[in-house]
């Protein structure tokens, strides 16, 4: 749902980087988070109760029971927090699918296989759909105009993306020689 960027003040509040589309109602008072941690930081295995979500010039900081401190709050800098859900079960907004639900989808263009997604890349702009071709990975943005459809129960995405998004495109000066060579 999110990771833990750098301590905010003195009283253990902690920036975050956001991965889910509504902050607001994941991260409400009494929400039970896992965190995903090296097995060398004293939170492993461990889970963290929030205690409120605020907002400071439109970038969400969050706090925790039982971190009181600064120090408390950067010992937690990097950590990635994670919610028990269903893993069949769909986000409620339409077209909306869990990063878990897309890894391993089969990639289709015009019918054709071009490869399969390894993971979802998050940022601000847009997500991308990481793409393994069998020789090479392409980012695709994970934007309506690129990735029409997604059908989880075939275990499809279809994409329509421009051209050379998957291919090289040859350099104009190079096609017209070799162009040029194939008519003489």
């Amino acid at each position: 749902m999110g990771r833990l960027l750098k301590a905010h003040g003195l009283k253990g509040a902690i920036k975050l980087e956001l991965y889910t589309d509504s902050p607001n109602e994941r991260f409400v008072p009494g929400a039970v988070l896992k965190l995903q941690v090296p097995e060398t930081s004293p939170w492993f295995g461990k889970s963290l109760t929030v205690n409120e979500l605020r907002w400071y010039n439109q970038a969400p900081v969050i706090f925790f029971k039982d971190v009181d401190d600064r120090d408390a709050a950067e010992s937690l800098i990097r950590a990635i927090l994670l919610i028990d859900t269903d893993v069949q079960s769909l986000p409620v907004e339409e077209d909306a699918w869990y990063d878990h639900q897309l890894v391993g989808l089969s990639v289709l263009r015009d019918g054709v296989k071009v490869g399969t997604v390894i993971r979802v890349e998050h940022f601000p702009a847009q997500d991308l759909l990481a793409v393994n071709t069998g020789s090479a990975e392409v980012l695709v943005p994970f934007v309506k105009a690129i990735v029409p459809s997604v059908d989880i129960e075939a275990g499809i995405v279809v994409v329509t993306p421009p051209l050379g998004l998957f291919e090289e495109i040859e350099d104009e000066a190079a096609a017209a020689a070799a162009a040029q060579e194939t008519s003489e």
